[in-house]
């Protein structure tokens, strides 16, 4: 009975994964694919090119998942959480090993080198062994909330990658909203880490929940203003509909006149638009509380700050969760600033893009794409390891005047100056090219 529940419930998985594959193939036909059916395609490309040989258990499934019609939302669903949860783990653990080879490197020794080739497998061994700690929870500690608040805090952060895309086409859900949603979502990973602090009971952890409710609080508004004006010149919340004014389209019906160059990119987009950038990228490290900002974990003086009760896994998700978003933080700035996934080369950005384009040259121009948007992504988490082992930890007191007297003036001066540029010169860049919407 169980074999019979699990095999129905195999096979209407199966044909849920066909339709969605399906769906995928008619849409990647007529040009208009979305890049989370990308891998259904490949799996109605394996199985209808290669088959599945009868000898192999469940073929009959596994054959007919091209004609189901069952769940494809499902599918989709688990495919995108999928990726997204896989991703955040694999960057954490290449992260972690590339932050120490660079402070290693900066200070002239060699870091890891004894687990793996050239210590590349040290971040996994201490990855397993946060898995085999015990789980200590404090006697006196709000346990439910103690217990919670980890998984709060990493669950803030991934939400924040549904409307985040990794390249072109490649993107969890294209939120109307998406800007909005991910400024909106960051408040949950700050209420993750607050009740860390206060359900632990510890002194040191209630310093370092006051201090990251301060400097979340404050550093927002200057992310925020750096937000608003790339949503009053883009006109639009979407992610995706802002990168593609920083590149455009080949066809005018679109909306867009392309451009396709650097000088499109939003950092160019008027003189304001570069210092608001630096001012975004300030804020951001205090927003994944990074150095100079790392104050609510400041170790020579909070012995480790909202996460000093914590062990095992319960760390290892807060690890997580700053890692991701070092990654998150730098591909908004992407997203916004720098072009998303567009080169700035004009022929390498048209490949595949074209009314004669063929499946190979449409995939080839969709991996540089990803190539690119992930190169910049990684370009800016090494500036972020960088400034971590150069910079020292400012006070509290210079945090804060850094945030009101210093980024919040600046921030202000480049809304007001880029909303005026937009109006006088109608979207023009400081370059005098521009790329215009049509209609």
């Amino acid at each position: 009975m169980n074999l019979f529940a699990f095999t129905t419930i195999f096979a209407q998985a199966g044909k849920g994964l066909g339709e969605f594959a399906g769906d995928y193939s008619s849409k990647w036909d007529a040009g208009t694919y979305d890049g989370g059916l990308v891998f259904a395609g490949i799996i109605k490309w394996l199985v209808t090119t290669w088959g599945v040989p009868e000898w192999v258990p469940l073929s009959s499934i596994l054959n007919g998942v091209l004609e189901a019609s069952v769940f494809p939302e499902i599918g989709a669903l688990l495919i995108t959480i999928g990726l997204v949860f896989g991703f955040v783990n694999i960057f954490a653990i290449g992260a972690v090993w590339s932050e120490r080879k660079v402070s290693a490197h900066m200070q002239c020794r060699l870091g890891p080198m004894e687990v793996g080739p050239h210590g590349i497998l040290q971040t996994v061994a201490d990855g397993l062994k946060l898995l085999a700690k015990e789980d200590i929870i404090p006697r006196l500690a709000d346990k439910p909330l103690f217990a919670l608040a980890p998984a709060i805090v990493f669950a803030g952060v991934l939400m924040r990658f549904v409307p985040l895309p990794f390249g072109d086409q490649l993107i969890a859900s294209d939120l109307d909203l998406g800007l909005f949603f991910i400024a909106a979502v960051g408040a949950v990973e700050v209420l993750g880490v607050i009740m860390a602090g206060w359900s632990s009971n510890n002194k040191w952890s209630l310093f370092g929940t006051i201090r990251t409710a301060t400097q979340m609080v404050s550093y927002e508004i200057p992310i925020g203003l750096a937000f608003i004006t790339v949503i009053i010149c883009s006109g639009s919340f979407s992610l995706m509909e802002i990168v593609n004014q920083q590149g455009g389209s080949l066809n005018a019906s679109d909306g867009y006149v392309y451009g396709g160059w650097i000088w499109h990119w939003n950092l160019f987009r008027n003189p304001f638009m570069l210092v608001l950038s630096i001012t975004y990228f300030i804020a951001s490290l205090a927003e994944c509380k990074r150095s100079p900002f790392d104050l609510p974990e400041a170790e020579s003086e909070l012995v480790s700050g909202f996460h000093t009760e914590y062990t095992g896994m319960r760390f290892a998700l807060f690890f997580l969760a700053e890692y991701a978003a070092m990654y998150l933080v730098a591909a908004v700035a992407v997203v916004i600033f720098l072009g998303g996934w567009w080169s700035g080369i004009y022929p390498l950005d048209a490949l595949g893009m074209g009314e004669d384009a063929t499946i190979f040259t449409k995939t080839l121009g969709l991996l540089i794409k990803v190539g690119v948007f992930l190169s910049k992504a990684f370009a800016l988490v090494f500036v972020q390891m960088w400034i971590r082992w150069t910079l020292p930890r400012i006070r509290l007191d210079q945090m804060m005047y850094v945030c009101w007297k210093v980024l919040l003036p600046i921030s202000l001066v480049c809304f007001v100056g880029s909303c005026l540029w937009e109006l006088v010169f109608k979207g023009a860049s400081v370059f005098g090219f521009g790329i215009k919407v049509v209609g």
